[in-house]
């Protein structure tokens, strides 16, 4: 492999990370596992996150290399909005589940895991898919543009699930302890997914 491109797949990959970490990102991951006292599970659900932002990724850069097609300014914005009003309903789901809790039967791995799902390929929609397309456009070699997507990708999926596995430990520890406390944390995270939510579509006009 050559020296520059293994580089720029290096750099891709903690990118890849860093991107994990943004808030709106951590806000909504956030407010799924704030559901669940498994850590395990948790990071399931961060992972299945990162595998939608991913998918997202790699259709934005297939569409990219085969047919040329490119993210215009408003389309990204729409999707931004898009990506605000989730968080949004998020937040909001996770006050009325805290403040009016409801027996539910445990659902099916694939049911559960469908909607961080969903969430991530609109992150990579609305948040990457405009940048990754112009480094992938900034590559010769149409393999190693998907290649690097992919690294980049798997960065994004590796910060998420430690991340959603940090993000998990406070649930589990006052799921062990105390009810109201743990209630307090759970509300704190839908809180905190509505406001940064409102904040977004406030700042996109």
């Amino acid at each position: 492999m050559d020296t520059s491109l293994a580089a720029a797949l290096g750099i891709g990959f903690l990118l890849g990370i860093r991107h994990a970490t943004d808030a709106d990102h951590v806000a909504a991951v956030s407010t799924f596992v704030s559901q669940h006292r498994s850590v395990a599970r948790s990071c399931l659900l961060g992972t299945f996150w990162g595998v939608g932002h991913t998918a997202a990724l790699l259709a934005a850069a297939l569409g990219t290399i085969t047919f040329k097609l490119t993210i215009s300014p408003e389309t990204e914005r729409g999707l931004e909005r898009v990506v605000a009003l989730v968080l949004v309903l998020l937040g909001g789901h996770v006050l009325l589940r805290t403040l009016a809790p409801v027996r539910h039967a445990h659902a099916h791995v694939l049911h559960t895991a469908g909607r961080p799902f969903l969430v991530g390929l609109l992150h990579g929609l609305a948040g990457s898919a405009a940048l990754t397309l112009a480094v992938v456009a900034a590559i010769p070699d149409p393999l190693a543009g998907l290649l690097y997507v992919l690294v980049f990708g798997a960065g994004s999926t590796v910060g998420m699930l430690v991340l959603s596995g940090l993000i998990a430990l406070p649930f589990v520890v006052t799921a062990n302890r105390t009810r109201d406390l743990h209630t307090a944390v759970r509300a704190l995270a839908g809180i905190a997914s509505l406001l940064l939510g409102l904040w977004l579509l406030w700042e996109l006009g």
